[in-house]
């Protein structure tokens, strides 16, 4: 037996405005991480095995 290929749902008028402002807001507020405390200690630990 065949399986029903379901529709994909369509967002419009108010929902996308509001799903697109809010899409755009969340991609501003994007963050990154610093990592440098540990990649300094990860090259401490690595200078010390090479030894």
């Amino acid at each position: 037996m065949a399986i029903a290929i379901k529709s994909t749902p369509v967002l419009s008028d108010k929902v996308a405005k509001n799903f697109v402002t809010k899409a755009v807001s969340n991609e501003s507020k994007k963050g990154s991480i610093d990592f440098s405390k540990q990649v300094s200690i990860a090259q401490q630990i690595l200078k010390k095995a090479s030894k």
